[in-house]
């Protein structure tokens, strides 16, 4: 296993844990797609958890990508 992969699988599994705590968050009703009352503004640990989320994608991809190009 090289080391991008491993990367990889520690940043999918971070991933994953930051949109579960996200979802707990919400309501079990964000889960299955339920309807919101409306937009509002993230504050505190919500809005943490959403820059995590943006950043752990953008390294997901890159990683995925420099691991198929040099995998």
């Amino acid at each position: 296993m090289s080391l991008l992969n491993l990367i990889q699988i520690l940043i999918s599994s971070a991933l994953i844990g930051v949109v579960l705590l996200q979802v707990k968050g919400q309501g079990m009703g964000g889960v299955f797609g339920g309807a919101s009352a409306g937009f509002r503004t993230r504050r505190g640990l919500e809005k943490t958890l959403f820059q995590a989320t943006i950043g752990l994608i953008v390294m997901f991809v890159l990683i995925s990508l420099l691991s198929v190009r040099f995998g």
